[in-house]
């Protein structure tokens, strides 16, 4: 069983878009899988995002997507909403990819804006409904233009929320106006998925964060979004402000790729990256030792 939710957040507050790990021969590792998830549970995290971008996504197979599932939910599925994603540019292969997490015992789907093919509204809401019809889990869209080329627009977003499983979005637009739009009339469950706007998000409207610096600040992360809801947004701004290093760093360049790297320089290697995927040079890793120190991460 899922641990329990409410409309208002159905996959809990804070969740991390989880890497994936692989051995040294590039193999899936399925025990340092299992690990890591523990160990972001235990720091804070409500849920767990799979299969994602973060995750690699792109270069791991669906059988390896399937056995990512099964080894996360064996591990911590009954202390933490597991979802998959399940997006690609091709409706069907996503409804393949859909049914096969909900087999595997996913309690959600994520379903990121399709990309390359840049569809048209209507072929997003398409997409998205043929996805949220396949299965009986609930789902959160993924709106990021900058990957995908194409926005969700608000009016297609309002659409999407009246289907019954289509309960909540992940937001990496990175514009508080639509936001805010959106928000109010589509009544989405909101995650912020772009960690330099969670607090920004927080105002107007969002529930929680999707995150991927989370992987090192969970606990931050949590104390911001609990000093926001108790009111006291000062407290709020100062975790957000101390943090900033740690946003920046995180994304100069590609973010699995200082993730792992963040990972490994805290002992908790998640193996190598798959091409095109490459890891950080001498001098990409200094810095990234310098922007975390100064955000007050320990290495």
């Amino acid at each position: 069983m899922a641990p329990t939710s409410t409309p208002q957040t159905p996959f809990g507050r804070v969740l991390t878009a989880m890497v994936t790990p692989f051995a040294a021969d590039g193999a899936l590792d399925l025990d340092g899988a299992q690990r890591l998830a523990a160990h972001l549970v235990d720091a804070g995290n409500d849920g767990l995002i799979l299969n994602g971008t973060t995750g690699e996504s792109p270069t791991t197979s669906d059988a390896e997507k399937t056995e990512l599932v099964r080894a996360v939910l064996e591990a911590v599925g009954d202390r933490a909403h597991i979802v998959a994603g399940v997006g690609t540019n091709d409706t069907r292969h996503s409804i393949e990819l859909a049914r096969a997490a909900e087999q595997a015992g996913a309690h959600g789907l994520l379903t990121v804006t399709p990309y390359y093919n840049k569809p048209p509204q209507e072929g997003l809401y398409r997409h998205f409904s043929a996805i949220a019809d396949a299965t009986e889990l609930p789902v959160m869209l993924y709106d990021i233009p900058g990957r995908s080329g194409v926005p969700i627009n608000t009016e297609t977003i309002v659409r999407l929320a009246e289907h019954p499983r289509i309960v909540a979005n992940k937001d990496a637009k990175g514009d508080l106006g639509r936001a805010s739009w959106a928000i109010s009339r589509s009544g989405l469950a909101w995650y912020s998925g772009d960690d330099m706007l969670n607090l920004p998000l927080l105002s107007v409207g969002a529930v929680g964060f999707v995150s991927v610096v989370s992987h090192v600040v969970t606990p931050e992360l949590r104390s911001l979004l609990e000093a926001y809801l108790t009111g006291d947004v000062q407290k709020a701004t100062e975790i957000h402000q101390r943090l900033l290093p740690v946003f920046t760093g995180m994304f100069r360049t590609q973010g699995v790729i200082t993730t792992k790297a963040a990972l490994a320089l805290q002992g908790r290697s998640a193996g190598p990256l798959r091409l095109p995927l490459v890891e950080l040079s001498v001098e990409e890793t200094a810095q990234l030792k310098i922007d975390l120190a100064a955000g007050g991460v320990q290495l």
